[in-house]
């Protein structure tokens, strides 16, 4: 008599070493919570920055050592969430949208409503993102990435706090600019994601001098540089969406023999 094979039992252990920068991103984007409440901005802008770079490590670990894992999934999002949708949200209120309350309570209502949609936005940017990564073309991302958009508000409370202004001198921009890069992490917006570069272990030569130059201009002056990469990669977004655009219209009225108007 065959006896059928009983279904293998999952596992209930998980990968350390993947989860270990999951867990290590996490913590910089806590970090940068409690530095903001003690009015440390550029500490928490900088563990922000960390935050990102510990993220982009972590998959990249999962894949070279075969540790993927539904588990790591799911809790890089949960740390995404803490480190790029409520810790710049919570920084950016502390440090500036706060400020609006002194013209008012209607200005100070603003203040934590532009907060809220950018936290809110990256929580439904990373959900979009979960449900759609097995048909999505990988080269690109659909919306501005949580931490793009980290990176940009970021950037400018670092490169604010640098100079002689203080947060409560931009009250006034902040609110755009945290609303406007919750709208593009939800938008339809195409943004090159730099998964499948490079196409293999041999790039042109051209990329070392200019890795070289970027290198030295972070340290002549790196918040500015920061921002400065950071709004050229969301201005990429726009005009790569706009040129798909046309092109999609120019390709249609072509192909209906140049009769649309």
């Amino acid at each position: 008599m065959d006896e059928t094979p009983s279904p293998p039992k999952p596992s209930r252990g998980i990968y350390l070493l993947p989860n270990l920068f999951t867990t290590a991103a996490m913590f910089s984007g806590f970090y940068a919570i409690v530095a903001a409440i003690g009015a440390r901005y550029t500490e928490a802008a900088i563990a922000v920055f960390v935050a990102t770079l510990l993220d982009g490590l972590d998959g990249r670990v999962a894949r070279l050592t075969g540790t993927q894992s539904e588990f790591g999934v799911q809790y890089d999002s949960l740390s995404d969430l803490v480190s790029f949708g409520l810790a710049p949200a919570l920084v950016m209120y502390t440090w500036s949208l706060s400020a609006l309350k002194g013209f008012g309570p209607f200005w100070g209502k603003v203040g934590w409503a532009a907060a809220f949609i950018y936290a809110a936005c990256a929580a439904l940017r990373l959900a979009r993102f979960n449900t759609q990564v097995n048909v999505i073309d990988k080269r690109y991302f659909q919306g501005l990435a949580s931490p793009a958009a980290a990176g940009l508000c970021m950037a400018f409370v670092w490169t604010i706090e640098r100079t002689d202004l203080t947060g409560d001198d931009v009250c006034f921009i902040t609110p755009f600019l945290a609303i406007g890069a919750g709208l593009l992490m939800i938008s339809n917006v195409r943004y090159y994601s730099f998964k499948a570069w490079p196409l293999s272990d041999k790039v042109p030569f051209i990329w070392i001098p200019l890795a070289m130059l970027i290198l030295v201009a972070l340290a002549i002056d790196t918040p500015r540089v920061l921002l400065t990469i950071a709004a050229l990669y969301v201005l990429s977004g726009l005009v790569l969406t706009a040129w798909g655009l046309i092109r999609h219209r120019r390709d249609r009225r072509a192909a209906r023999g140049g009769t649309e108007p």
